[in-house]
C-alpha cells in the first residue's frame, strides 16, 4: 500500500495504464502510450485480467466522481485492447469490462447508456477463442430491454436511447446464439423480454419521422429508424431459431398481441407474421401454423373480432407457408378451423359463450360472428390452395363427412333451435368446400369426386332449403369446369351464333367418359329434381344452365348429349304438364332454359336440321309467346303469362322432331325417342320429396303401359304407309299420352279416397292371386318320411340327394 503512494515504485501495468490518461481529458486518448499499453498486453497476456480490473477501478471511480471525458477514454482503451488481444487469457479480461459495461448502463446519464452499448456491440462482434462457461447475460437483457422501452422527454434523446437498446439486444443474440456453451438466449426468461421489446418498436412509428430531412440530405445513420433496426433485429433472430427453439420465439409475439389488443385492427399482426414467416427458415413455416391455430383454440371465448383477427393472419401466413411446409397434420388444420366454426354457430343461436350455463358476460353481436365465419371460410379456401391435389381431395371429403344430412348416421338435431344449427352448419361448411372446390384443378374427374363424396353432395342438393341447393350446383360447377367456361354461362340467352363465346373445347378423355357412365344418370336425376322446387329463383336456373352446358362441354360424347337433351325435354314437360302445381314464373323459367340450352347444343353439334327446328321453335315463341324466353323471363321485372296451359303444340320441343332430325345424323334415334324418366331410390323418400300420390301415380301409370289389356292388341302389318302414318300424327299421339297421364294423376289427387282404395285393392287382389298359383307349381312342399313327395299332380318324385351325399367321378374332384 506503501509503494502505492510512489508512482516509481507501483506496478508496471499500473503505470500504463495511468499514462494513457492526458491532464486534460479533452485532449482525448495518449496514442502512443496506448500502444505501449496494447504491447505490453500482448507480450505478458496473464496481465490482462490485472490491466481490466484496474481500468474498471478507475472507470468506476470516474463516473462516481462524475468525470466523464476520462469515463469515455477508459472505454475506447478498452475496446482497442479486446480487439487486439485474442488469446485464452481474454476471458477474466472480458469479466472486468463486461463490469464497466455494466456500470455505464445502470448510469441515468443517456450518453453514458449509449456509450456501454457502443462498447458491448463491439464486443459482441469478437470471435473468442475459448467459451465461457460462467458468463451470464441476463442483467444485459433486462437493461438492454428496458432501453428500448424508453419513455424520455426529449424525443431525440428517446430515440438514440431505444436504438441503443436494439442494437444491445442484437449484440446478445450474436454473441450466444452460436455458442451451446454460453447461456441459452432462446430460453422464455429471454425471450419474453427480448421479442417484446422489438415489437414495441416496430408498433410505435416516432413523430421524428415525419420531421426528419429529405433522404437526399439524411446520412444512412440518420435514415434508420428504431423500427426499421427493430425489424432488422427480428429478422435476424428469427433466422437463426432452430427447429425447437421456434415455438419460445413465437409465443411472446402471441401474447404481446393479446396484451395490446392488436388482433382486432390486424394491421400491425399480420405485418409481425409476415416478417415471422419470410424471416424462419421454410421447413419450420408449419411450426407457427399450428402455434397460431393452438393460439385460436385458446381464445375460443375471445370476442369474435380477436378470433376474425387471428385467422386472418392464419390466412396471410398460410399463403406465405405454401413455398415451404404446412406440415404432416393438414387435418387437424382443418378439423381446428371446421371446430371453430361450430362454435361460433352456436355462439350466435345462443347468444352466450357458456352453451350450457346460457349465461355470459360479454354481449355476442351476431353480425361479428358472421364476420368471423367469412373469415374461417376465407382461410380455409387459403389453406387448401397450397395443398398438392391429391391432398385437397382429401379435405374436399373431410368437410363433406362433417356436413350433417339426413340420410347419413350424423345426429340431427331436433327442434326449431336443431334446426336452425344444422342448416347454419349446412351452409357454412358447404361455403367451405366451394372455397376449397373454386382452386381445384384435376383433370380426371374420377379422383376429383369419388363415389363416397358425390354421393354425400348431391343427396344435399335434394334438401329443401334453396340456398344449400345453389351451393351444391356452384360446387359441381366448380369440379367440372375446368377450362374456364363459367363465366360465358352466367347470363341465360338465346345467342344465335355461339362463336362469340369463344369457348374452350376439348375431346372428352377416356376417364371423362367413364365417369359419366358411372355417375351420368345420377347427375341426371338430381339436375331433374332440383328443376321441380318451387322455391327456386334466377341464380338457380342459371347455375342449371351453367351445369347443363358445362357438362355438354367438358365430359360429353354423343351419348351423354343425347342424355341430356332427353332430360331438357323432360324437364319442358315438368312445366307442361305441371304436376308439382308450380307457379307460373317456375315454369316460364324452366321453358326458357331448355330453350337455351337447347339453342347452344344444336349449335355445337352442327347438325343443320336440329339447328333448324330449335330456331324455328324460337322464332315462334318471340311472336306468339316471349314469356317463354330467356330474355322476357330472367329480368329483373320478368313478363309472365297465366294461360300456359292453351299454349299451342308449335312453341314446344317435340321429342319426336328432335329424334327424327337427329337419328338421320347417326344419333342413337331409339334412345332419343324414348322419354327421360329418373328413377326414385331412398334418397327421394328421405328428403320427403315424393307424395304419396305422386308415387302411386307412378305406379299406375307403369302398370297400364305393361298391362295385359295393351299387349293384346293385334300386331299391325307394316308398310310404307303405316310409317308415313306414324311419323305425321306423332304429334297428336305423344298430346294424347301426355293428356291420359294429366288424368290419371288428376285423378289420384282429386278422386275419393275410398274409389282410390278400392282400385288398387283389386289390382292388388289380381296381383295376389297370380302370385299364389306361382308359389303353388313352384314351391315343393317339405320332404316326407318315406323319401318321396306328392307334386302338386299327385305324381311322387325322388327325394333330391343331398350334396354331401352325390358321388362325383373322380376328375371332377379337386
Amino acid at each position: 500500500g506503501v509503494c502505492g503512494c510512489c508512482g516509481a515504485l507501483r506496478p508496471r501495468y499500473k503505470r500504463l495504464v495511468d499514462n494513457i490518461f492526458p491532464e486534460d481529458p479533452e485532449d482525448g486518448l495518449v496514442k502512443t502510450n496506448m500502444e505501449k499499453l496494447t504491447f505490453y498486453a500482448l507480450s505478458a497476456p496473464e496481465k490482462l485480467d490485472r490491466i481490466g480490473a484496474y481500468l474498471s477501478e478507475r472507470l468506476i471511480r470516474d463516473v462516481s466522481r462524475h468525470r466523464y471525458g476520462y469515463v469515455c477514454i477508459a472505454m475506447e482503451a478498452l475496446d482497442q485492447l479486446l480487439m487486439a488481444c485474442h488469446c485464452q487469457s481474454i476471458n477474466l479480461f472480458v469479466e472486468s469490462f463486461l463490469k464497466m459495461v455494466a456500470k455505464l448502463l445502470e448510469s441515468e446519464k443517456p450518453n453514458l447508456q449509449i456509450l456501454g452499448t457502443n462498447s458491448f456491440v463491439k464486443f459482441a462482434n469478437i470471435e473468442e477463442d475459448t467459451p465461457s462457461y460462467h458468463r451470464s447475460y441476463d442483467f444485459f437483457v433486462s437493461r438492454f430491454s428496458e432501453m428500448c422501452h424508453s419513455s424520455h422527454d426529449d424525443l431525440d434523446i428517446r430515440t438514440k436511447i431505444r436504438m441503443s437498446g436494439i442494437k444491445g439486444l442484437q449484440g446478445v443474440v450474436r454473441k450466444t446464439v452460436n455458442d451451446e456453451l454460453q447461456a441459452n438466449i432462446w430460453d422464455p426468461q429471454h425471450m419474453d423480454k427480448i421479442v417484446p421489446s422489438l415489437l414495441f418498436n416496430l408498433q410505435h412509428v416516432e413523430e421524428a419521422e415525419s420531421r426528419s430531412p429529405s433522404p437526399l440530405q439524411a446520412t444512412e445513420k440518420e435514415k434508420e429508424s428504431p423500427t426499421e433496426l427493430a425489424e432488422r433485429c427480428l429478422r435476424e433472430l428469427l433466422g437463426r431459431a432452430a427447429y425447437g427453439n421456434i415455438k419460445n420465439a413465437i409465443k411472446p409475439v402471441l401474447i404481446h398481441l393479446d396484451n395490446h389488443s392488436l388482433w382486432e385492427p390486424k394491421i400491425f399482426a399480420t405485418c409481425c407474421f409476415r416478417i415471422i414467416m419470410y424471416s424462419i427458415q421454410p421447413q419450420h413455416s408449419h411450426l407457427v401454423i399450428q402455434q397460431l391455430l393452438g393460439h385460436l383454440d385458446a381464445n375460443s371465448k375471445s370476442a369474435a373480432t380477436v378470433r376474425a383477427g387471428i385467422v386472418e393472419v392464419l390466412s396471410e401466413a398460410a399463403v406465405i407457408a405454401a413455398s415451404g411446409s404446412v406440415g404432416p397434420t393438414v387435418l387437424e388444420v382443418f378439423n381446428t378451423l371446421l371446430r371453430q366454426l361450430r362454435l361460433s354457430i352456436d355462439y350466435a343461436l345462443t347468444g352466450s359463450y357458456d352453451c350450457t350455463a346460457g349465461v355470459s358476460t360479454k354481449i355476442i353481436k351476431e353480425h361479428e360472428e358472421r364476420m368471423f365465419q367469412e373469415a374461417v371460410i376465407k382461410t380455409i379456401g387459403s389453406f387448401a390452395s397450397t395443398l398438392p391435389t391429391y391432398q385437397q381431395s382429401e379435405v374436399m371429403v373431410f368437410i363433406m363427412n362433417k356436413v350433417p344430412l339426413p340420410s347419413s348416421q350424423q345426429s340431427i338435431e331436433a327442434g326449431k333451435a336443431g334446426e336452425n344449427r344444422n342448416r347454419l352448419t349446412q351452409i357454412m361448411l358447404l361455403k367451405s368446400l366451394l372455397q376449397v372446390s373454386v382452386g381445384f384443378q384435376c383433370s380426371n374427374m374420377l379422383t376429383a369426386l369419388p363415389s363416397a363424396f358425390l354421393d354425400r353432395l348431391l343427396s344435399a342438393a335434394l334438401m329443401e332449403d334453396a340456398e344449400i341447393r345453389l351451393f351444391v350446383l356452384e360446387i359441381l360447377i366448380s369440379f367440372i369446369d375446368r377450362h374456364g367456361n363459367r363465366q360465358k354461362f352466367s347470363t341465360i340467352s338465346t345467342i344465335s351464333d355461339i362463336s362469340v363465346l369463344k369457348l374452350k373445347v376439348d375431346k372428352c378423355s377416356r376417364q371423362d367418359t367413364v365417369f359419366m357412365k358411372k355417375h351420368g344418370q345420377q347427375l341426371y336425376r338430381h339436375i331433374y329434381l332440383i328443376c321441380k322446387e318451387e322455391s327456386n329463383v334466377q341464380a338457380h336456373y342459371e347455375a342449371l344452365y351453367s351445369m347443363l352446358m358445362l357438362i355438354s362441354i367438358e365430359l360429353a360424347n354423343e351419348e351423354v348429349v343425347v342424355d341430356l337433351i332427353r332430360l331438357v325435354l323432360a324437364v319442358q314437360e315438368i312445366a307442361q304438364i305441371n304436376e308439382d302445381n308450380l307457379t307460373a314464373y317456375n315454369r316460364c323459367a324452366l321453358f326458357a332454359l331448355g330453350a337455351a340450352y337447347l339453342n347452344l347444343i344444336s349449335q355445337l353439334t352442327t347438325v343443320p336440321t336440329f339447328c333448324q327446328h330449335i330456331h324455328e321453335v324460337i322464332q315462334m315463341r318471340q311472336k306468339e309467346a316471349p314469356y317463354l324466353l330467356p330474355e322476357d323471363v330472367f329480368v329483373e321485372r320478368p313478363r309472365l303469362s297465366k294461360s300456359l296451359d292453351r299454349l299451342g303444340p308449335e312453341v314446344f320441343f317435340w321429342q319426336s322432331k328432335i329424334s327424327e332430325v337427329l337419328g338421320g345424323s347417326g344419333y342413337n334415334s331409339d334412345r332419343l325417342s324414348t322419354p327421360y324418366i329418373p328413377q326414385l331410390t331412398d334418397e327421394d323418400r328421405l328428403s320427403k320429396r315424393k307424395s304419396i300420390g305422386e308415387t302411386i301415380s307412378l305406379q299406375v301409370e307403369v302398370e297400364s303401359r305393361n298391362s295385359p289389356e295393351r299387349e293384346q292388341v293385334p300386331s299391325e302389318e307394316i308398310t310404307y304407309e303405316t310409317l308415313k302414318k306414324a311419323i305425321v300424327d306423332s304429334v297428336a299421339v305423344e298430346e294424347q299420352e301426355r293428356e291420359r297421364r294429366r288424368q290419371v294423376v288428376e285423378k289420384f289427387q282429386k278422386a275419393p279416397f275410398e274409389e282410390i282404395a278400392a282400385h288398387c285393392g283389386a289390382r292388388a287382389t289380381l296381383l295376389q292371386s297370380k302370385l299364389n298359383q306361382i308359389f303353388e307349381i313352384t314351391i315343393r312342399p317339405p320332404p316326407s318320411p318315406s323319401g318321396t313327395i306328392t307334386a302338386a299332380y299327385g305324381q311322387p318324385q325322388n327325394h333330391s340327394i343331398p350334396v354331401y351325399e352325390m358321388k362325383f367321378p373322380d376328375l371332377c374332384v379337386y
